[in-house]
């Protein structure tokens, strides 16, 4: 095999083997963002999947989802966060004071989540990391002054 051909190879082959590795615990190879269920309107406009094949191996989906038909940002995230409680959703703060996050029942999934507004604010000050698709469309949401909501899903413990 000639040095472009293996070249080749590596360059297809490395990122699937480091995905590969994602979600090798808690069964989070099967994360997906319809295990989170959003209230009526809501549409999911940005996601990106981000795993970290290391000792502690993980899986989780960033996402931006909007509800233009909401009033606020405010008023979206407090909406959500009563639908989640009603469906048996347990919640705790999150990981910064601008945040919550929720545990599905059974804590098969885990989603942190915050107006657009407190996620850019995060990031300017650098409190959080978001991937560049999940910074731009918040910015374009603040922008166009949709209501927004920035989310983090992970695989809960098992």
């Amino acid at each position: 095999m000639g040095l472009r051909r293996l070249k080749a190879l590596l360059i297809l082959v490395l990122p699937g083997l480091a995905l590969a590795g994602c979600g090798g615990g808690g069964g989070s190879g099967s994360l997906s963002l319809s295990q989170l269920p959003l209230i009526p309107g809501a549409t999911i406009v940005t996601q990106t999947r981000q795993c970290d094949s290391g000792s502690h191996a993980f899986c989780a989906i960033q996402a931006v989802i909007v509800d233009p038909h909401a009033h606020s940002s405010g008023g979206f995230v407090e909406r959500e966060h009563e639908h989640l409680h009603a469906l048996g959703w347990t919640t705790s703060a999150g990981d910064d004071g601008d945040e919550v996050a929720a545990d599905s029942p059974g804590h098969k999934v885990r989603v942190t989540y915050a107006t657009g507004l407190d996620d850019m604010i995060g990031l300017d000050e650098k409190w959080i990391k978001r991937p560049w698709p999940i910074w731009a469309s918040l910015s374009q949401t603040l922008f166009s002054r949709t209501p927004a909501m920035s989310i983090l899903l992970e695989a809960g413990p098992t």
